[in-house]
């Protein structure tokens, strides 16, 4: 990125929500609560950035921003360079009294949080910016700011400039998982030249806050409409997507192709913000283990059955606090246990596990050697008052004047998810649904999907490319049809989305990933997958669609 081409911001998104917990696991074993991969990139290019005059935004602090910055002042004077540092702090809340709701069920937490942070905006990257910083790194901040920031740095955007910072927030979310905007993880993969050599995206952002998506040139991959709107379905849920800067409007995004690689992004409409602001809580919840055994030749249910008796006759089942068994399409049965008890989920049931081998189903064999259990966390969404939060900013040490713009007078729509499609024969504005032959054949050789997590929720978005395919998909995908192609969804409760601007659907499936990735028995605990499963399913397309497929 900083020798391919011209750029002035090299951003980097180090932080899921997993990520947090990993860092308290660190801490805790004597590590650093930051990133340490991101020290080691730095010192690839922190001389070219200064000399080129590259700021670099970061959120890789962690838990730790002040150590991460303290730690990158000590790179740039081993490597005799000069660099003022900031860093971004004050979304550390552990020790504060913390209404511990959850967001998404309203359950309310009665265990001690591990960490808690807050997902702080683009204001105190900006603060740090206009005071010179070179590098600043930042603890947890929503992904976007790492865009926002720059852009109210460089064009002076106010609260009150609703459009231009939704428009930013959209540009940080398309290049924030980095390779997912040009190429990476596309459905139609087949499409995406040199895709071992990928470039990573780049948002050429103006003071309208409208953008312009590209990648350096002479690097693999492909920037298009596809590609884009692709990553702008990834792990959203309705059309307003909150900030604590704006809430940026999804259903007003507007893409048209600028060139070769080139996608340019206009008419994104802001609102105001909630008046709350996101704290990831993560707290220890015991102990799991995994055992996979393989089922192979005939009668592949009645082996797992045979199974499953073999295992619970030496460990009984009801004994452990969380059972979670999977017999997969593959002929793989997993068998996942959850525990307050290290003991009885490591060895006593891995152990019970191997002693069925020569007593139990014919072919029996498995992919996990008998193993001790591992330590698990909970992800645990709750919602602060703005007001309660107040960033800090730190130049090599030095505070910073962060200019705090206070609660909004008119909260945004953040809880609105906006219009919720279940069913029917017509899309927004009456279009009838296509009638006449069809042809059977997977859903996706017509449409593209990308799918992830949001905490234990999981988001499924389809698209597809013309507004007569758009009519047909969304008479045709109903929550209901949605269920019957992947059953696997019936038990939960599903929300739909139209984004009819994008000719997409974004469906969210709550409950899916039960208390979130890190405490997931899903052999797919992120939903990574599920789009492509539901682009395999078999459907009946009507003919005159298909024939430019």
């Amino acid at each position: 990125m900083v020798e391919g081409g011209p750029i002035d911001v090299l951003t980097g998104d180090w932080l899921a929500e997993l990520t947090m917990l990993i860092l308290a696991g660190n801490r805790l074993k004597g590590r650093p609560g930051y990133a340490p991969t991101f020290l080691r990139q730095l010192e690839d290019v922190l001389g070219t950035c200064l000399e080129r005059g590259i700021k670099i935004v970061s959120n890789a602090g962690g838990l730790d921003p002040a150590g991460c910055a303290e730690a990158v002042r000590e790179l740039a004077a081993r490597l005799g360079l000069s660099a003022r540092v900031a860093h971004v702090a004050g979304d550390d809340l552990v020790g504060r009294d913390l209404d511990l709701v959850n967001a998404d069920t309203g359950e309310r937490l009665a265990a001690a949080p591990l960490t808690a942070n807050a997902y702080l905006g683009g204001r105190p990257i900006a603060a740090a910016l206009s005071a010179g910083a070179d590098v600043v790194v930042t603890g947890r901040v929503t992904d976007a700011a790492l865009v926002t920031g720059p852009g109210i740095w460089r064009y002076g955007w106010g609260p009150d400039d609703l459009d231009p910072l939704a428009g930013s927030v959209v540009a940080g979310h398309v290049i924030e998982c980095g390779c997912q905007a040009t190429g990476g993880n596309y459905a139609f993969f087949q499409d995406v030249p040199d895709l071992a050599h990928c470039g990573f995206p780049i948002a050429e952002l103006h003071a309208d806050g409208s953008c312009v998506i590209t990648k350096h040139p002479g690097t693999g991959g492909l920037v298009s409409v596809g590609t884009v709107t692709a990553q702008l379905l990834y792990e959203i849920a309705g059309p307003r997507y909150p900030g604590p800067d704006v809430v940026a409007r999804f259903d007003t995004i507007r893409l048209e192709p600028d060139g070769p690689d080139r996608v340019r992004v206009t008419g994104v409409r802001g609102e105001p913000p909630p008046g709350t602001l996101k704290v990831a809580v993560n707290y220890p919840a015991g102990y799991r283990n995994t055992m996979t055994l393989v089922l192979t030749g005939l009668d592949v249910e009645d082996k797992a059955r045979v199974a499953e008796e073999a295992i619970w006759a030496r460990i009984p089942k009801d004994s452990f606090d969380q059972v979670d068994v999977t017999l997969t399409g593959h002929g793989l049965l997993r068998i996942t246990v959850m525990d307050a008890d290290r003991r009885k989920a490591g060895r006593a049931f891995s152990s019970a596990v191997v002693e069925t081998g020569l007593a139990g189903y014919p072919g029996f064999h498995g992919l996990t050697p008998p193993g001790d259990a591992s330590p698990y966390g909970v992800y645990w969404p709750v919602l602060v008052p703005a007001s309660e939060v107040r960033p800090e900013v730190y130049l090599d040490g030095e505070p910073v004047p962060v200019d705090y713009p206070g609660p909004p007078a008119e909260p945004g729509g953040a809880v609105d998810s906006g219009v919720v499609v279940e069913s029917g024969s017509v899309v927004e504005g009456g279009t009838p649904v296509v009638d006449g032959a069809t042809v059977r054949m997977p859903l996706g050789r017509i449409a593209g999907a990308r799918s992830g997590d949001k905490g234990g929720n999981a988001n499924l978005g389809v698209w597809t490319t013309t507004p007569e395919r758009y009519a047909w998909l969304a008479a045709h995908l109903t929550t209901e049809r949605l269920k019957e192609l992947l059953p696997e969804l019936a038990p939960y409760r599903v929300d739909r989305h139209p984004l009819p601007n994008l000719h997409a659907l974004n469906f969210v499936v709550h409950g899916l990933l039960g208390r979130g990735v890190a405490a997931s028995p899903r052999m797919d605990p992120q939903a990574k997958a599920l789009g492509e499963e539901l682009r395999a399913r078999p459907v009946d397309v009507p003919e005159r669609l298909v024939q430019t497929v």
